[in-house]
């Protein structure tokens, strides 16, 4: 089948639930599920400079919600856990099976030091986990001292995430950005922790017909980097599900070898309008990005102010089935303000067309974090016509 570009991305937008319109009314958790039933996973980050990454995928799709919603779904109803998947991660926890290869794989130099430096240590964290939890870091009875400056870790948190890692312990619940650690059988539901453990082989082409529905249509590689696959084990899988009928080979102009899900839909057209986080799966998988939306999209947080070319958190900005836009957004929680330092128009799009509905977005993401205004600047391509909307409808 020979697919054109823009059904491509029309398709890759319906399986990641932007072919619907926001619910009007109550949010609730139905609706939290059936996003996640689109995105299966949702990857967390420290980075706050707006929200925290895990809560803002949810708001791209359902518009202003309670993130007691996610914290409800994940620490209280025990239907999504945090796992390394693509990244750390919420996912949902029928996929515990299908991560045990990892689990059982894992390794760290850190952690083998640690082991190697002060034998049985390991042990003893577990065992008073076992005895005290569920615990932070802080509670242990020695967590150590960090080995290095403020992202340095201590013995503590190199034996709690070693622990973590292999399935012994898994998170309770988050105090802030704080993960608190308990015995994974006391966390995770039985009846889930009863299933067999999955072989690797097995588990691939199951987690890469999971990453084809998210998708909706990708390449072998797009594929593999949802839940971050070893490519020399998932490469030969990927044709496997072809012969099986599993995933249906397509042709997309321009693409290399791409692959649809059987589950996949092409919509005749989208009407989202939608501020994206980094880390959002659908614009995480940096080559698929550009692939789909012609959109060179970088991250500058670690690059030094002078050098960085759109600002420190930028945001892409989805209107209908194009990413038209890129905002640097920052939450000033302590003035109350959502400032927009920089915006910029990608080349073929007016800024007449999408001032708009930008700043419709940019109240509402502003509103939801519970800021009272929106503060525009006036760099970049689209940041005078922006303020000069912002200052009119003000």
């Amino acid at each position: 089948m020979m697919l054109r570009a823009d059904q491509a991305r029309r398709i890759a937008l319906a399986a990641q639930g932007f072919d619907r319109p926001r619910p009007v009314g109550r949010i609730d958790i139905r609706h939290v599920r059936r996003v996640i039933d689109h995105v299966d996973l949702l990857q967390i980050d420290a980075v706050q400079t707006v929200e925290r990454a895990q809560y803002l995928p949810l708001f791209s799709r359902l518009g202003p919600y309670s993130p007691t919603l996610l914290d409800d779904a994940a620490y209280r109803r025990r239907e999504l856990y945090e796992a390394w998947a693509h990244e750390a991660s919420l996912v949902k926890v029928e996929r515990w099976p299908l991560l045990q290869y990892r689990r059982h794989h894992w390794s760290s130099r850190r952690a083998e030091r640690l082991e190697r430096d002060q034998p049985g240590y390991l042990d003893a964290v577990l065992r008073e986990v076992a005895a005290h939890g569920p615990l932070t870091v802080g509670d242990l009875k020695d967590p150590g001292d960090r080995t290095g400056p403020w992202w340095g870790w201590s013995p503590g948190k190199t034996a709690l995430e070693a622990l973590f890692a292999h399935g012994h312990v898994a998170i309770a619940e988050r105090r802030g950005q704080t993960r608190v650690y308990d015995l994974t059988e006391r966390v995770l539901p039985a009846a889930v922790l009863a299933q067999p453990p999955v072989e690797t082989d097995d588990a691939y082409r199951r987690l890469l017909c999971v990453a084809a529905r998210a998708l909706g249509i990708a390449t072998a590689s797009d594929l593999i980097d949802y839940y971050r696959l070893h490519a020399p084990t998932a490469r030969p899988l990927v044709e496997d599900l072809v012969r099986e009928g599993a995933l249906e080979p397509v042709e997309v102009d321009g693409w290399p070898p791409a692959y649809r899900s059987p589950d996949a839909r092409l919509p005749r057209r989208i009407t989202a309008a939608a501020l994206l986080t980094p880390f959002d799966p659908l614009v995480w998988c940096r080559p698929r990005v550009e692939r789909l939306f012609g959109f060179h999209y970088r991250l500058e947080f670690y690059v030094p102010a002078e050098k960085r070319e759109y600002g420190y958190y930028v945001m892409p900005f989805l209107f209908g089935d194009e990413l038209v836009a890129r905002v640097d957004v920052k939450a000033d929680r302590r003035a109350g303000v959502l400032r927009v330092p920089a915006a910029f128009v990608e080349d073929g799009h007016r800024p007449g067309r999408i001032t708009g509905p930008l700043l419709d977005e940019l109240s509402e993401l502003a509103a939801w974090l519970g800021l009272s205004s929106v503060q525009v600047g006036d760099r970049g391509s689209l940041g005078p016509a922006l303020a000069r909307a912002r200052s009119w409808s003000s």
